[in-house]
């Protein structure tokens, strides 16, 4: 299993608040212990997250929010060791480079009155916002986007505004090119 997806479900885990441990990582995704360890000592050490440990809980928990860094890697490198860059724009990485970005996923803030429909996004829900009010998270825009259409329910996207507004064109747009010419 890839060593991103794995920081990727610490993050998501710390993010929740659910205490993840080393054993929980290497008995989630069948690694050993040490390599589980090494995992979480990536994630504090190369990549400066303020993980800290709840002895209570026996687990780890984020000390202050954090983000986790665009992380990249060559296409053509099976074996890369990723490399953090600051990277400012898209315009600092040339188009002939065969960069990939690391898979963190995009969230959103959806509201959605029916329970069902609830219940069929759950795959993409990762947290309660309220009342009616779901945090989900995709890896892709148009693939979560089809699905909410394809749910034919009621639903809102509060937050990322950019999210909504991209919906909001998409529908006009459609709207427009099946207008009866009739009427």
């Amino acid at each position: 299993m890839n060593a991103n997806i794995r920081i990727q479900w610490l993050h998501k885990k710390l993010t929740m608040k659910s205490y993840p441990n080393a054993q929980r990582l290497a008995e989630r995704f069948g690694i050993s212990h040490r390599q589980a360890q090494r995992d979480l000592d990536y994630l504090r050490k190369k990549l400066g997250a303020p993980i800290a440990y709840d002895n209570s809980r026996k687990g780890f928990y984020y000390e202050e929010s954090y983000v986790l860094p665009l992380l990249l890697s060559s296409d053509n490198d099976e074996h890369y060791i990723p490399e953090i860059f600051n990277v400012h724009s898209s315009e600092e990485l040339a188009a002939d480079e065969s960069i990939i970005q690391m898979q963190i996923p995009y969230s959103a803030v959806i509201e959605i009155k029916n329970k069902l429909t609830a219940l069929e996004l759950s795959n993409y829900i990762v947290a309660r916002q309220g009342h009616d009010r779901y945090m989900c998270e995709f890896h892709s825009i148009e693939k979560f986007l089809a699905l909410l259409l394809s749910l034919d329910a009621d639903f809102r996207i509060i937050e990322p505004y950019w999210l909504r507004e991209r919906i909001v064109r998409s529908a006009k747009r459609v709207l427009a090119n099946n207008e009866d010419e009739n009427t």
